[in-house]
């Protein structure tokens, strides 16, 4: 990816409100009724005909499951093999997922609302929160990574129901063929939808093990971790404690790894950055250290980290 995180990671606060409307889109009678077949007949998971009038549906389903939204380019070679595949995607997890492919050509406030210059990309909202997921075609098993890495994030904002098909069967719809995944890999993302952090970790350290220079595999141990770490966290109090003990490396590399999977990706950086300027010895090299694996989690191309990386280097030297 150039210009989109690989993993999931907030931008930031984004305002939808814009784009939201009271009324539903004609002929819509909820966000599930969209034309699904008949009961017994086969049905899917992806909108592909959205806009902004459905945006507002959208947006309160992603409280239940969540939601993939494809910025889509018609006629754009890149952003139909995106629609295809997520939609994929989408429809393979059977009701925990939903994605909805919107025109940006034809509504080009849906871009700007979602911080973005041009599209294609995809997006996905997770209790009313944008979630960027891509702006180029993946590999399979990235893809499989970054659906089990999202279903994680919604999973600890409480988002974990299973909604009805929204559409009907997708012409020509066929069932992905993945491309054949490492064992190991395999092991973890088996870990990851069924909810066993730990087995995830475990896999993905036997991964780098057996191949060192695995980069999927390393980019999946630190967001594994970092999904452990923060399993269970009182965001609150560990932000409390940030405020009261500016000193302390726990308290503040808790609350980075609470911004990171929030989304909060510039403020996390920013807290280590100055954390490391602050502190020599020990605490630096520390700091410095879980920076570094934060950056692995939201993936070395994001211009993020390449931004970060250079204030890094000047806190150092």
């Amino acid at each position: 990816m150039t210009s989109q995180p690989s993993s999931p990671s907030l931008r930031g606060a984004v305002d939808l409100s814009s784009l939201r409307t009271p009324r539903p889109a004609p002929g819509a009678q909820g966000a599930g009724a969209q034309g699904a077949g008949a009961p017994g007949e086969p049905a899917s998971w992806a909108v592909l005909d959205a806009d902004s009038r459905l945006l507002e549906q959208l947006v309160q389903l992603s409280t239940q499951v969540p939601v993939i939204l494809v910025l889509h380019v018609p006629g754009d070679a890149t952003s139909e093999a995106l629609s295809t595949r997520f939609a994929d995607a989408a429809d393979a997890q059977a009701g925990t997922v939903v994605m909805a492919r919107l025109d940006v050509v034809a509504e080009p406030q849906l871009l700007q609302a979602f911080g973005i210059g041009a599209g294609p990309a995809v997006v996905a909202v997770v209790a009313g929160q944008p979630v960027p997921l891509a702006n180029q075609e993946l590999p399979q098993e990235a893809l499989d990574g970054l659906m089990g890495q999202l279903l994680e994030v919604a999973r600890q904002n409480g988002v974990a129901g299973r909604v009805p098909a929204l559409a009907p069967a997708r012409d020509g719809a066929a069932a992905p063929q993945p491309a054949p995944v490492p064992p190991l890999h395999r092991r973890a993302q088996e870990a990851l939808a069924a909810d066993d952090l730990p087995g995830a970790v475990a896999a993905w350290e036997d991964a780098l093990k057996e191949s060192p220079a695995d980069e999927t595999a390393r980019q999946g141990l630190s967001a594994a971790r970092l999904m452990l770490r923060t399993r269970g966290m009182d965001a609150a109090a560990v932000r409390a404690a940030a405020a009261e003990r500016p000193d302390e490396l726990a308290a503040q590399t808790a609350v980075a790894d609470l911004d990171v999977l929030g989304g909060h990706v510039e403020d996390a950086f920013a807290r280590l950055v100055r954390f490391v300027a602050a502190h020599p010895g020990e605490d630096r090299e520390a700091a410095r250290a879980h920076l570094v694996d934060l950056y692995t989690v939201v993936g070395s191309e994001d211009p993020r980290v390449h931004a970060s990386r250079r204030r890094l280097a000047a806190a150092l030297y």
